[in-house]
């Protein structure tokens, strides 16, 4: 057995247990006296040279790190899901209740300009889809929930959502005005390749939803 043995040991333990890498003299201070560190650390450098661990210098001080080959197998995805903003759960609400509802439709129910991220958010989850388009000047998309939604919900069908009384006497809902949705024959599909979004330029900020609490219609 090789006499730097111990040493060996040694050094591979500490570089284990440090949280950050250690430089030559902290090394020195736990090793006998008289031991050539650079000499050492080159062992322990070969020895760890093919493993899936290696023993490396940055920025002059040593570190046990994973080898660079095996990266993309140690990378880590996990699904993070974030909590929807009271902007995207007044504007499912409404659509829950009053689709198939147009943008405009739930602007004037919720009374804040609705900003196109709160759209495409409840699009990401898969709980709304464009339904149609209203034969009215400009023609704007109506809007209506998925079965995904209902799935997520737990409900066998919209006919199961909860009395708009009952969340009205449980606080969730102001008394504001119901819209009656138009009759279906004023509304038509939505062409595959026609893009029911508004121009980038009508699209309010942001901020617009959060910004004016007064409005709100849905409260968390």
């Amino acid at each position: 057995m090789s006499q730097l043995e111990p040493e060996l040991r040694l050094a591979e333990a500490l570089l284990f247990a440090a949280a950050e890498p250690l430089d030559a003299q902290t090394i020195a201070s736990r090793m006998p006296e008289g031991t050539d560190i650079e000499a050492l650390m080159e062992r322990l450098t070969a020895i760890y040279a093919d493993r899936g661990v290696q023993v490396v210098r940055v920025a002059g001080r040593f570190a046990m790190r994973t080898a660079p080959d095996l990266a993309g197998a140690l990378r880590l995805e996990r699904t993070v899901t974030r909590k929807p903003t009271r902007a995207s759960i007044e504007t499912l609400a409404i659509i829950a209740y009053h689709q198939p509802v147009t943008r405009a439709e739930i602007e004037e129910i919720r009374g804040v300009a609705l900003s196109r991220g709160t759209l495409e958010t409840l699009m990401e989850a898969s709980w709304i889809r464009p339904k149609g388009r209203r034969q009215t000047p400009g023609r704007p998309a109506t809007w209506v929930t998925t079965d995904q939604f209902l799935a997520h919900f737990g409900l066998d069908q919209l006919a199961d959502l909860p009395g708009i009384d009952e969340l009205k006497a449980a606080g969730l809902l102001d008394q504001r005005p119901v819209l009656n949705p138009l009759p279906s024959e004023l509304e038509t599909p939505v062409d595959d390749g026609d893009d029911e979004r508004e121009d980038p330029a009508e699209v309010p900020p942001e901020d617009a939803d959060d910004g004016v609490s007064g409005g709100e219609h849905v409260r968390g």
